[in-house]
């Protein structure tokens, strides 16, 4: 979560409302073959023709008066109905738009279920389940006294840890929806960003720069360390299954990184001319992917903290507020243009546009197997795009054309946009 900015839902689920075009087909059914009754019975009354049912049974053979009858009433029917008939026939990979009435400032997936959590600029956290088919709400718990900065699940997803502008941290059981725990103004400046470090450890970083870590198991609301070594908000922080060095981005344009077991600063790089805003890890946690307020994206290598290896160009001069990692090689980045995209790393080129909002893209998640990834924008809105075929994909493969080709090219996410989109082709 990048909360940049100053700080229900109505989803529009199609197999519902196809139900609802089934029963009007039927009436529509119902209303023909009621049609043809009655002129069967007019001509039975006027000759001695044929019997109702031999009538009935000739009016429905091919060719008949009856059959055109029915072309015709199928010719004008409703294009609504037909809209909603043809997304019912259509294979969705992804759930379909969850949207809030409020400013969404960050989400996260359950590791272990189907369930997606959503925090807002109100300071409350909603819980939706998902299929491909609908979303469905199922929680909402109001936590903090103001807008929430961030929410991460633990590794088993029992327990959701939330910060918010409150100053304060707070620790919820997720079935029961009780707080298990409050650290209670745990920053003098509003949290900014959090990460879980392990089973019992966790680090934050405030708009202040500065770090704290906190171990669960001890009582009241002192952390491990507390040290200040940056001169702006912290961005992003990050670690690998080491533990031993926190790595923190910093809206001053440093790379900061902490050593974990020695509670002591281990070194900082240069300042960058811009924000680094978010950080991933690549390459089996052998580099560091840092992007920036401007677009651009550097690489560390993990030890070597103190200057950048690599530097790729920008595909936009706007702020790449998120990313998440997508496999060992591949990185999707959000930012202030709206648009999803994916890049190989190594080598490195652009692989396409994996999706797009309307409005600057606020945060980024991956689901618990790698298949879905949610975004959420300034619209109050929250999309999902299946990326399953990124693990798949031949990214030495470039793109034929030039470099306004490339950064247009779509890849297949973007072309199944979400469910109320079937009312595009009215």
């Amino acid at each position: 979560m990048h909360f940049n900015t100053g700080q229900l839902t109505g989803n529009f689920v199609p197999d519902n409302d196809s139900s609802n075009s089934s029963d009007m087909s039927q009436s529509d059914s119902d209303d023909t073959s009621s049609d043809i009754s009655l002129d069967s019975d007019t001509d039975t009354e006027s000759s001695e023709g044929p019997s109702n049912a031999d009538i009935t049974h000739d009016s429905l053979a091919p060719g008949s008066s009856g059959e055109a009858l029915t072309l015709n009433e199928d010719e004008e029917e409703d294009e609504t109905v037909k809209a909603i008939i043809r997304s019912k026939q259509l294979h969705r990979s992804h759930p379909p738009t969850i949207t809030l009435e409020d400013f969404i400032v960050d989400i996260c997936f359950h590791p272990q279920n189907d369930m997606i959590a959503v925090a807002n600029i109100l300071g409350d956290v909603m819980l939706y389940k998902y299929t491909n088919e609908e979303t469905e709400l199922v929680s909402s718990i109001e936590l903090h006294l103001k807008a929430c900065r961030d929410i991460e699940f633990d590794h088993d997803g029992k327990i959701l840890f939330s910060t918010a502008k409150d100053l304060s941290i707070m620790m919820t059981d997720v079935e029961t929806e009780k707080l298990v725990r409050l650290y209670e103004n745990a920053h003098e400046q509003p949290v900014y960003t959090m990460s879980i470090l392990g089973e019992h450890t966790f680090a934050t970083g405030d708009d202040d720069g500065v770090v704290k870590l906190w171990d669960i198991r001890q009582k009241g609301n002192t952390p491990v360390f507390s040290i200040k070594q940056m001169e702006d908000y912290v961005s992003a922080m990050i670690t690998n299954r080491d533990n031993k060095y926190l790595v923190c981005a910093s809206g001053d344009g440093s790379l900061t990184t902490f050593n974990i077991p020695a509670k002591k600063l281990h070194i900082q790089s240069e300042e960058y001319e811009e924000e680094l805003l978010c950080l991933g890890l690549f390459k089996s946690e052998t580099k560091i992917l840092s992007a920036t307020s401007k677009g651009k994206m550097y690489v560390f290598n993990w030890g070597e903290f103190g200057l950048h290896s690599d530097e790729f160009p920008s595909l936009t001069k706007k702020a790449l507020n998120c990313m998440i990692p997508i496999t060992e090689n591949i990185v999707i980045t959000g930012g202030e243009d709206g648009i999803l995209r994916a890049t190989s790393l190594f080598p490195h080129h652009n692989l396409g546009v994996v999706g797009q909002h309307n409005f600057p893209i606020e945060a980024l998640d991956i689901n618990r197997d790698g298949t879905l990834i949610a975004s959420s924008s300034h619209n109050n809105d929250i999309k999902f795009w299946n990326v399953e075929y990124l693990e798949t994909l031949n990214t030495s493969e470039r793109i034929k054309g030039g470099k306004q080709k490339q950064m247009k090219h779509n890849l297949p996410s973007s072309k199944v946009d979400n469910a109320s989109d079937f009312f595009a082709d009215l």
